[in-house]
């Protein structure tokens, strides 16, 4: 009987004893807060990705990148609020507008006290790192540890400024090696040699690929070099997109607007950025007010014009997607770290670039543009422990909404002061919330600005629908002999009032936005409830022109033009 007694005492301690330390391993598992990684890429477009599905998908530039999207979930409908790398970079730290945070344009900058989310991160226990591209002037003081390039840094043997004895921005160091690669040492290095292993990590790892002019490491010099990329149809013929605004009256500014692949644009086409003086097609930059009236025709696509294009085309797109291999070698790097270190799969993964990229389509290059091209960012998340596996969504977010979703993925709270919406629920449920917002907002400030040529526009963006407004007017008033403005900077035409004009795009029946629907009389009442959506938006986010009164007075002049 004893014996007995004893084998169920035995026997019941053994269970309560491991059934305590299974809640012990569970409380510990609960307790313990994933760590954050959110990679971004400079100018990574989704048609760069082999994930989205795009027309150049086939060639798998991206197989690493694929699979971790598809091992989350990836968002359709990731839009930048300003297509260009200051203010988008700026949106995403504070989790605010332009007009909240002050950034509207490149030499925006953000002081040590405005870099809320690493300042958020760290009040949950974080500990928080930048490394490779930063761009917003200021020193990342917030952060505890930073590596940062220089304003854009270069591809070859970057200098980086580095948090230590020397005062910002004296705190340079040169380094070897191509930027993708060494931005990808200083990350392990850190998260090897400099972290706390006993605090969560957030740590922002920004490549400074694939920007333009498009360098990328030799090893890379033979990839798909004997491919012929597949070319958008709207290079050659983009139909009915655009509008005065974009081309001018009678097609008068099409030699000047929107940065070209062809040599439609006798300022700035990409021949002009891939080639060097020896070659038969390239001209260095030009001004505007060097354009001679009689250049000012009409431009027509000619045999050898179309061949001289494709040329261009090809090789540029070589070149970006040999920078996007290397970057997507670089995250197999990455990854392989977390899986040896055990970190894997309680680290949130966070990939996107910092606004679309228009790789050839309507004959333009760059960004800028609310075109999706330049607009939508690639955007996913992998977190097994919340997020499901090859989950999609179409649901709408803006770069603004990304502080606010870390925060809170953290265990904290979206701050009152930043005017993003966390998606949170979105990501753990696959689930878009009644309440959530059916339209992104779209400002891009730099009129005719850096030989882009791009007329400043705001506008709405909804799941099927696109309505664009060009104001065609520098956010300072030219004609104010009072005004200050950097007069000298990139060759910008800020003086010249390009015309005013709408556009408007049934995403549903016009996906690549090849007929400005805008006077079609079938869309009058839809129209109608955009152009109020988009009014209500403007006031509701402290986007107005209150502030920029020769704006607002062109607004109010056209907003009802037919």
């Amino acid at each position: 009987m004893r014996n007995i007694i004893t084998i169920i005492l035995s026997a019941f301690c053994v269970v309560f004893l491991s059934s305590c330390a299974e809640k012990k391993a569970e409380k510990e598992a609960v307790a313990k807060p994933p760590n954050i990684i959110f990679i971004m890429s400079d100018d990574h477009t989704t048609q760069g990705l082999g994930v989205y599905g795009s027309r150049l998908a086939s060639l798998n530039p991206t197989p690493n990148l694929d699979q971790l999207a598809n091992e989350g979930m990836l968002f359709e409908n990731c839009f930048v609020n300003n297509s260009i790398c200051v203010p988008s970079r700026a949106a995403i730290i504070t989790g605010q507008r332009a007009q909240r945070n002050g950034v509207i344009d490149l030499e925006g900058f953000l002081a040590p006290e405005q870099q809320y989310l690493p300042i958020e991160m760290k009040k949950l226990g974080y500990q928080t790192a930048i490394v490779g591209k930063w761009h917003l002037q200021k020193e990342p003081a917030a952060f505890d540890y930073y590596k940062v390039l220089p304003v854009q840094g270069k591809y070859f043997n970057p200098e980086f400024r580095v948090q230590g004895e020397k005062a910002w921005p004296s705190n340079v160091v040169e380094t070897e090696g191509h930027s993708t690669d060494v931005i990808t040492d200083i990350a392990l290095d850190w998260l090897e040699n400099k972290r706390k292993a006993d605090q969560p990590f957030f740590l922002m790892h920004h490549f400074k690929a694939p920007h333009d002019d498009f360098e990328n490491a030799p090893r890379y010099d033979d990839y798909l070099a004997d491919v012929f990329i597949p070319e958008p149809e709207s290079m050659y013929n983009n139909q009915n997109n655009g509008s005065e605004a974009t081309r001018g009256l009678n097609d008068s500014l099409t030699r000047i607007i929107g940065s070209s692949v062809s040599r439609r644009n006798l300022i700035r086409n990409q021949a002009m950025n891939i080639y060097s003086d020896s070659s038969n097609i390239y001209k260095q930059y030009r001004n505007a007010a060097d354009i001679l009236p009689e250049e000012y025709v009409t431009w027509e696509y000619n045999d050898e014009e179309r061949k001289i294009a494709s040329q261009v085309y090809q090789d540029y797109l070589k070149r970006y997607l040999r920078c996007v291999k290397g970057v997507d070698d670089n995250i197999k790097r990455i990854v392989d770290y977390l899986k040896e270190n055990d970190l894997f799969d309680n680290t949130i993964i966070v990939y996107t670039g910092d606004q679309g990229f228009m790789l050839g389509e309507h004959d333009y290059i760059d960004k800028r543009w609310m075109y999706d091209e330049s607009m939508r960012m690639p955007f996913f998340v992998r977190y097994p422990e919340k997020i499901k596996e090859g989950s999609r969504t179409d649901a709408i977010i803006n770069n603004t909404d990304f502080a606010p979703t870390l925060i809170e993925m953290a265990g904290g709270s979206t701050p009152d002061y930043m005017q993003g919406k966390s998606f949170k629920t979105i990501l753990e449920t696959g689930v878009e919330p009644e309440n959530w917002p059916k339209s992104t907002y779209y400002r891009y400030w730099m009129h005719l600005a850096h030989r882009h040529g791009n007329p400043a526009h705001f506008g709405i963006r909804t799941k099927t629908h696109k309505l664009i407004f060009y104001y065609g007017r520098y956010w300072v008033d030219t004609d104010d002999p009072n005004a200050t403005y950097n007069k000298e900077s990139w060759g910008n035409d800020f003086t010249r009032k390009t015309p005013v004009a709408w556009e408007f795009y049934d995403l549903t029946k016009d996906p690549k936005e090849l007929n400005n629907a805008y006077g079609n009389p079938a869309y009058k009442e839809i129209i109608a409830d955009l152009k109020q959506e988009l009014k209500q938006l403007r006031e509701d986010l402290d986007e107005t022109d209150k502030n920029f009164p020769h704006i607002q007075k062109v607004i109010d002049t056209y907003w009802d033009a037919p």
